[in-house]
């Protein structure tokens, strides 16, 4: 796997070039000091995993993952500062770690790599299934889809209500949204997902489902009408 080191710290970018070199499925390609430089290798690049600072001179980690668009590789964030996490996490990145980097964190950090790209290569196409699978602690579990009333995004997990119960799963909102099928859920939050079927009012810019408020952004209100067919 092609990654990038992408840090102003000089002892940050050595620790991690360390770290890479322990594991043989990653290809370091380079390391830049600074976002501008790195968002040029990526276009130029086949990067698959960037290694991505968050605070540095001029364009910010942040900023530069929010700039790539379809040529965005996985993501894990370094940074000093934890308050980040929550912004980071909706970004759909794959791991967030707090320097200094250690190497019991950085196998942990690529065990959820490996993870992500084994369920995205094994994905089944739901669009003709009326159920998904999800993994609840130790046990896998088959959960009919007209029981989903709505999802929300809390940091790197994903809760799943249903009537009177709710699951955490460990995975991205977006990484939820590409296994469901479109005909039946919708985003309209950036931390949410509802089952379109179970909204119950729609009031300015909250959603009530089974008696709770599911927020309604400006940037998806117009799709939900859509979807809605309000006469």
């Amino acid at each position: 796997m092609n990654c990038l080191i992408v840090d102003d710290n000089k002892i940050a970018r050595t620790t991690l070039k360390q770290l890479i070199g322990l594991d043989s499925s990653l290809v370091l390609v380079d390391e830049c000091t600074n976002a501008t430089e790195a968002y040029v290798k990526i276009l130029e690049h086949s990067i698959e995993l960037l290694f991505l600072d968050i605070e540095m001179p001029g364009m910010t980690g942040m900023e530069l993952a929010k700039s790539l668009g379809q040529k965005r590789p996985l993501i894990i964030f370094t940074t000093s500062n934890r308050d980040y996490a929550a912004d980071a996490f909706d970004l759909d990145v794959i791991d967030f770690i707090i320097k200094p980097v250690t190497p019991v964190r950085f196998l942990q950090s690529m065990e959820r790599v490996r993870e992500f790209i084994k369920n995205k290569t094994q994905v089944t196409d739901n669009k003709e299934q009326d159920f998904i699978f999800i993994r609840d602690s130790n046990t896998v579990r088959r959960l009919k889809l007209d029981q989903i009333l709505y999802m929300e995004a809390q940091g790197d997990y994903v809760k799943i209500y249903i009537l009177n119960h709710s699951y955490n799963i460990h995975s991205t909102l977006k990484s939820v949204e590409d296994k469901l099928p479109a005909s039946i859920f919708l985003r309209v939050h950036r931390s949410f997902i509802i089952n379109v079927s179970k909204i119950d009012t729609l009031e300015g810019g909250t959603l009530i489902i089974n008696n709770s408020l599911v927020p309604v952004s400006d940037a998806y209100r117009a799709t939900l009408n859509k979807r809605m067919q309000i006469l």
